[in-house]
């Protein structure tokens, strides 16, 4: 598939089968990850791989929708303030990093057949004290990762302003 392909049909899915994800795709995932660029080339993050039916449940806990149940793993994006970059005005590079780091899991996974749905609503206290972050520790995103359920209807062409309404020349 083209690149411009994986970004129009790349959608947020909110229905899994419990089907396995393959090492090797989830592999080809996180080297999508690892390779995404960070400012001054910190990398500050790491990519936790929720698997485990006891963590979960625990980390189910802290977004608590039916559908999020279903799906067979969820990746954690999380960042260390101490190794981001900052600009001189205070301008803190994490979010930013870990972003472009999340869209390059939810772009790679899609191409790789498997779903995503970028969460950012999660209860953060209660993630925090799961997974025993450190103070300078942040959470940017999570996302359950798996196939989409059988019955998962993809809703076709997004709605998305004109590109004449979004870009000046000057």
């Amino acid at each position: 598939m083209e690149f411009l392909e994986i970004i129009e049909n790349r959608e947020s899915v909110r229905s899994y089968s419990n089907q396995e994800v393959e090492e090797d795709k989830l592999t080809k995932i996180l080297e999508a990850a690892r390779l995404a660029p960070s400012a001054a080339n910190r990398q500050p993050w790491e990519f936790i791989i929720v698997k485990s039916k006891e963590m979960l449940e625990k980390v189910k806990q802290t977004y608590q929708r039916d559908w999020f149940y279903n799906a067979p793993l969820i990746i954690i994006v999380k960042g260390d303030k101490n190794q981001s970059w900052k600009r001189k005005d205070g301008y803190d590079s994490i979010e930013t990093d870990l972003a472009i780091a999340m869209t390059y899991i939810i772009l790679a996974a899609f191409d790789l057949g498997l779903a995503t749905c970028w969460i950012g609503a999660f209860d953060e206290s209660k993630l925090r004290r799961v997974l025993n972050l450190k103070e300078n520790e942040v959470v940017y995103a999570i996302t359950p990762l798996g196939y989409p359920d059988k019955n998962y209807e993809p809703k076709g062409a997004k709605d998305r302003k004109d590109l004449k309404e979004i870009v000046r020349f000057i």
